[in-house]
């Protein structure tokens, strides 16, 4: 019988998770990767909260997550995937690269911080990179978010601004987070001190321009 030499036999697909919220954008990318010809998309999910379990039941080698998805944020489950399958490498894919997103992202474990505006080759060429061990990051960003520094925001005062969006009362936000009255007033006056701005609406729209959300 006669054998593929070595050096032309093909490898593994490198095995791949796709989150993201907007279908068109999800089956485009599933496309294009599919097309390379180490890449082999075994799952794709459009909330956040379908993250973990998808990668739990797929095993997948990387996972290519959005930031802003319904439900659990890119980002928080990047986290997740750190404690519940460390094997997998996270990669995240985003429209907006804010450099506090970038630091967060850092901060849960992922290995690579991308902005879509790329060409796809880049993408694939940054799974490789990811799987192989590496942290990829767009270098633009990267620099913005050295000049930058940390989001100045505690976890609490980050729960708080993002539970009073859409108008939330104090009593609302408080009931949500299993605080008092006393301590979400607190938690918003710091964070719009922190925020430099006159009120917790301009304090939530600040903190997610800066990524700190």
């Amino acid at each position: 019988m006669n054998e593929t030499p070595r050096e032309h036999r093909p490898g593994p697909s490198v095995r791949v998770l796709l989150a993201e919220d907007q279908g068109m954008m999800r089956g485009a990318l599933a496309l294009l990767l599919g097309m390379e010809p180490d890449i082999e998309v075994v799952a794709q999910v459009g909330t956040g909260d379908a993250i973990v379990d998808a990668v739990l039941t797929h095993r997948p080698d990387v996972a290519l997550l959005d930031i802003e998805l319904p439900g659990m944020s890119g980002l928080d489950a990047a986290a997740e995937l750190r404690e519940q399958a460390p094997g997998c490498r996270v990669l995240i894919l985003t429209t907006f690269g804010r450099p506090g997103h970038l630091r967060r992202a850092m901060d849960a474990g992922a290995a690579g911080f991308l902005v879509k505006d790329g060409p796809v080759e880049e993408l694939a060429t940054a799974v490789r990179r990811v799987l192989a061990g590496e942290t990829v990051v767009d270098p633009g960003l990267a620099a913005a978010a050295l000049s930058a520094g940390p989001s100045p925001l505690t976890a609490r005062e980050r729960d708080v601004l993002r539970e009073s969006a859409g108008g939330a009362t104090v009593a609302d936000i408080a009931a949500r987070l299993h605080l008092s009255g006393s301590t979400v007033r607190n938690h918003l006056s710091s964070a719009i001190g922190k925020t430099s701005t006159r009120n917790r609406t301009e304090a939530l729209h600040e903190a997610r321009q800066r990524g700190w959300l």
